[in-house]
């Protein structure tokens, strides 16, 4: 059933709270009843665009009922089945579970098929009432403390993110979904801003709930660094691809350039057009991009290529991090598209894995790492410490990039 009804009663402050990045990572049992009873309304509006459309069978190995359902599997795994809850991550990782209310959700959700053959609608559903009702019934006897409240705050999270991936996997699939799901503001040209050498706090500090990733706060160096206001946008990039840039290999590198070559890429994801405007494929129709619009489905090989040819530089994680939190006065704007930044990913000192193996980091040299969010991130979500990794080829995400000068 959708829970939507429940919102009757929320006060502003209590609705403002829940858009709040930093308030709710350290939210009380009640601010994180209403969260997530607002994530798991955000997750069947998204199961029902893929239901209007008659899309949920599987594609690319990923079934929309699968995600859907894994949201809900993986809150009981950590909630109601969770014998250590009270633990909060101090819980072994191999502790006991009870057993699902539904004796085929482990298999089903819990696995690595993610394709549900022959499930239906009707269960996931029922499944995901169920298992929201026992959340949040065991969350209005949990304690208080940080340890208590961390598996719903980590829930949360990953439902968040999953609600997020479903409209990934909708515009890949070209769902004719533009109502729901819109796209980046488009916005006017600002001027680059210069920000002096100072030292700064890079990470999370040990209080409320922090992910796995973004573990430990840690002072750092900047020298000074001109960085743009905002993410680059069409009329930008379609400078580079006008000049060549998908055909010069100097702007590549040879992974870049290997990748350009499988991918037989001459413009970026679902761009049909690039000069005289750009043409590009979204939500199942021929669109143009307005020229402020960031640019969107854009791989670190691909911004690292354009950075070559405009005689720039992606920012490192310090630098996008500071800009973030210092310079929103200033005009630095994000928030549009997930952002690529220099370097790969890599743990912060004094990182220690978590028990759910949430924001775990990846092998070394694998996978890029991406700040901010996108225009369909959670409010809560849009925080300037979060991080995000994905590898490098990856541009079926919400992302594009900014640049610093040399």
């Amino acid at each position: 059933m959708p829970y939507a009804m429940g919102w009757s009663g929320i006060d502003l402050a209590a609705g403002l709270a829940i858009d709040d990045a930093q308030a709710m990572r350290h939210a009380d049992a009640e601010l994180l009843s209403l969260a997530l009873i607002d994530a798991r309304n955000c997750t069947l509006a998204r199961l029902a665009m893929f239901e209007d459309a008659g899309a949920l069978r599987s594609e690319h190995g990923v079934s929309p009922l699968w995600a859907v359902g894994h949201a809900g599997w993986f809150q009981e795994f950590w909630v109601a089945r969770h014998v250590q809850r009270q633990r909060g991550e101090a819980a072994a990782a191999d502790a006991p579970r009870l057993a699902s209310i539904d004796p085929r959700a482990d298999e089903w959700f819990g696995g690595a098929t993610r394709d549900c053959a022959g499930l239906d609608t009707a269960t996931v559903r029922a499944y995901l009432a169920e298992t929201l009702d026992t959340t949040l019934e065991l969350l209005g006897s949990a304690d208080v403390g940080d340890e208590a409240l961390y598996v719903y705050r980590m829930v949360l999270l990953h439902e968040d993110r999953f609600g997020e991936s479903l409209a990934e996997l909708a515009a890949a699939r070209q769902l004719k979904v533009h109502a729901q799901l819109g796209a980046p503001p488009s916005r006017v040209d600002r001027e680059a801003l210069w920000l002096p050498a100072q030292r700064m706090s890079l990470g999370s500090s040990r209080a409320g709930f922090v992910p796995e990733n973004e573990r430990w706060t840690h002072e750092v160096t900047l020298p000074e660094f001109e960085i743009d206001a905002q993410p680059v946008n069409w009329a930008r990039y379609v400078q580079f691809a006008e000049d060549g840039g998908y055909d010069e290999r100097t702007h590549w590198s040879d992974a870049g350039w290997d990748w350009l070559e499988r991918a037989a890429r001459r413009a970026p994801r679902d761009v049909e057009q690039m000069r005289g405007g750009v043409l590009v494929m979204r939500h199942g129709a021929m669109q143009r991009a307005p020229a402020g619009q960031a640019v969107m489905h854009i791989g670190r090989h691909e911004a690292r290529a354009w950075c070559h040819w405009a005689a720039r530089r992606l920012p490192t994680e310090p630098e996008w991090e500071l800009a973030a939190m210092v310079a929103a006065s200033r005009g630095f704007v994000w928030g549009d598209v997930f952002e690529w930044v220099a370097g790969s990913a890599r743990a912060w000192p004094a990182h220690a894995p978590t028990p759910d193996g949430l924001d775990s980091m990846p092998t070394p040299g694998t996978q890029g790492v991406l700040r901010g969010g996108s225009w369909l991130t959670r409010k809560r979500r849009l925080h300037a410490k979060a991080r995000r990794f994905a590898a490098p080829g990856v541009d079926d995400m919400f992302c594009g990039f900014r640049s610093c000068a040399l």
